[in-house]
């Protein structure tokens, strides 16, 4: 069997060198018709009928010369576009280790104050809610990005203001638990950053190898100054920052940015026993959810940071309140 296989995959890599070395001939008989076509227009004296004579002869002689391989871009990607996917897919996964398991973005209290309403009243009425994740789900991605979002937009479009948004959202989260869960989230992934994600670059002489070398070093200065205390470190803008060096695109950061956040809430929400793993998966694959996530990244791709704010009040009561419950499995 394996023997087999074996020679499959020769089989394969046999006809994808053969369509390669195609492609190049037909790239070098190109190549030939265009120069002798410029020397012809250079020189008026010539004969078309020679001209055309030698691009036939060089058509085909082209599949008896010798074709030097070189590296071109193919149908599958250059080396930038896999290594950003690569980065897209690393930041996206939910085994990233930022720490976000431990929190429920205020799911739990939500869930705790909606039993706790309904248990303690006699009669049925309109002002009590029933708690559901389904209506939790819209409430807690619009807060998010309403307060969070732009900032990171912001810095993702400007890696070196990274330590100014950082300041403005540190003074603007009025939660003093959110805040908590945000600074903890944030310095978790520079430490990811850090440890995993900034092996040594290789400095080019193109922008876009400078772009690069230059957002290193401002993530290296900000991790200073954490050290020195001078920063708080919110997830928001150094996502915003850490995606931008690694080549993710404004808008993949700012999809993937609220999509992590679904995925703790609908992992939160397993752990909690308000459904299984399949219905969680089911929620997230919706096409709702796929839908709400595009619109919020649309509502908020021109929002200045400095007009971000709590567009869901209440959700501030229930992340807030948190800490009063008798019991709990979250940190938030």
């Amino acid at each position: 069997m394996s023997e087999l296989l074996n020679h499959q995959d020769g089989l394969e890599v046999e006809v994808e060198l053969e369509n390669e070395i195609a492609r190049l001939e037909a790239q070098l008989v190109e190549a030939k018709e265009r120069l002798s076509s410029k020397k012809g227009a250079t020189n008026p004296n010539t004969d078309p009928r020679q001209q055309h004579g030698q691009r036939h002869i060089s058509s085909e002689s082209a599949s008896h010369t010798p074709v030097p391989i070189t590296p071109t871009p193919s149908s599958r990607g250059t080396p930038l576009d896999l290594s950003s996917q690569h980065y897209l897919l690393l930041l996206s996964d939910s085994a990233l280790p930022l720490g976000s398991f431990a929190f429920s973005s205020g799911l739990e209290s939500y869930l705790a104050h909606g039993r706790s309403s309904n248990h303690s009243s006699t009669t049925t009425t309109s002002n009590h809610y029933k708690p559901t994740f389904s209506s939790f789900l819209p409430l807690s991605l619009s807060s998010y990005a309403s307060t969070s979002l732009p900032f990171t937009l912001a810095a993702h479009r400007d890696p070196s203001a990274l330590s100014d948004l950082d300041d403005v959202l540190d003074a603007s989260i009025i939660c003093t638990v959110g805040r908590r869960a945000s600074i903890a989230q944030g310095r978790a992934l520079l430490s990811i950053w850090e440890k995993s994600f900034s092996h040594p670059q290789t400095i080019a002489t193109t922008t876009q190898g400078q772009e690069k070398a230059t957002s290193v070093k401002l993530l290296v200065e900000f991790s200073s100054l954490l050290r020195k205390s001078q920063v708080s470190a919110h997830l928001a803008p150094l996502f915003g920052a850490v995606s931008a060096n690694l080549g993710l695109s404004l808008r993949q950061t700012a999809y993937v940015f609220l999509l992590s956040h679904a995925k703790a809430l609908a992992s939160a929400a397993v752990r909690a026993g308000v459904f299984g793993p399949y219905q969680a998966q089911k929620v997230l694959a919706s096409a709702a959810t796929q839908e709400l996530l595009a619109d919020l990244v649309e509502k908020h791709w021109d929002v200045p940071f400095e007009e971000a704010g709590q567009s869901v009040p209440v959700m501030d009561l229930w992340i807030g309140r948190h800490e009063m419950l008798y019991s709990r499995i979250f940190n938030s």
